[in-house]
């Protein structure tokens, strides 16, 4: 199932569930295969090698174009742009270069890659300073512009973010991204705060680590009462729970049948009243 957002300046499409590669390494490219061949349209990835192998994935999809299973305009891909300081020595970029330079050197390596011409969500994997919108974070931001305005990506994004750094983000920049992606924890509100900001501002929010940073919730009583009773696995009503907030969840499973069931939680349907107390829960 496809969904549509209003973005500033077009409409980005985008699927119900993305699926992410990072922590997989040599298993990247089965996994990724595996999971176009489950159903997954999207798929997450970011040239940095020390938790990525974004060539795996490349290799995955190039399996499944050859297979004639997608093509690639059948695919969201996203990948991401990380300063060194998030690096290991594997660097895909020259660290004596401009930031704007580094910035086209990591996409054109992405594409590489991925075999594409093209990403369909380009982001900042998150911010230089933990506290603030950086003037290093603004020329990289102005980079990640040029690289789409030339059509190297369709969309740009921006992760690992808090309120504070999206509000300084807004009033230095003319646009706000197409997507946030952030890790998602219940006992935050479920990261109430972006979410509200996104929202406000037609901005499509990721939500990752819905299931890893929220055991206690997953193995909540009322989740596991509520999954017995919507015929559903409690991560089913969690993922349920978050389209229903406003969440396009993001999962990295590795195995086959919880990719089939990840997917399958589109099905699951949950009252108002139901959502209000997940919401809650840890909040």
């Amino acid at each position: 199932m496809w969904q549509n957002g209003t973005m500033p300046e077009q409409r980005p499409t985008f699927p119900s569930f993305i699926y992410g590669t990072a922590w997989k390494e040599e298993r990247t490219a089965a996994l990724a295969e595996l999971a176009v061949r489950s159903g997954f349209r999207g798929i997450d990835t970011a040239n940095q090698r020390k938790h990525y192998f974004e060539a795996g994935v490349g290799q995955g999809l190039a399996s499944i174009y050859r297979a004639g299973i997608v093509t690639r305009a059948d695919l969201f891909l996203q990948t991401k742009f990380t300063y060194q300081r998030g690096q290991d020595h594997r660097l895909p970029y020259d660290p004596e270069a401009s930031f704007a330079a580094q910035v086209r050197q990591s996409l054109a390596s992405s594409l590489e890659h991925l075999g594409a011409d093209y990403v369909d969500s380009f982001v900042l994997h998150g911010p230089s300073s933990a506290y603030d919108w950086s003037e290093e974070d603004a020329e990289v931001w102005e980079a990640m512009r040029k690289e789409r305005d030339s059509g190297r990506a369709r969309f740009l994004g921006v992760s690992n973010v808090s309120l504070h750094h999206l509000e300084q983000m807004a009033a230095a920049h003319r646009e706000n991204p197409a997507f946030v992606q952030n890790r998602c924890f219940a006992r935050l509100g479920w990261d109430r705060d972006v979410r509200l900001f996104c929202g406000e501002r037609k901005v499509v929010y990721q939500g990752f680590s819905l299931l890893t940073a929220n055991m206690e919730v997953v193995r909540h009583r009322s989740i596991t009462d509520l999954a017995m009773r919507t015929k559903a696995t409690p991560a089913q009503v969690v993922f349920s729970f978050a389209r229903a907030v406003g969440i396009l969840p993001l999962t990295g499973t590795s195995d086959a049948g919880h990719m089939k069931e990840d997917l399958a939680s589109g099905e699951v349907s949950l009252s108002p009243e139901a959502v209000s107390a997940i919401e809650s829960l840890a909040g």
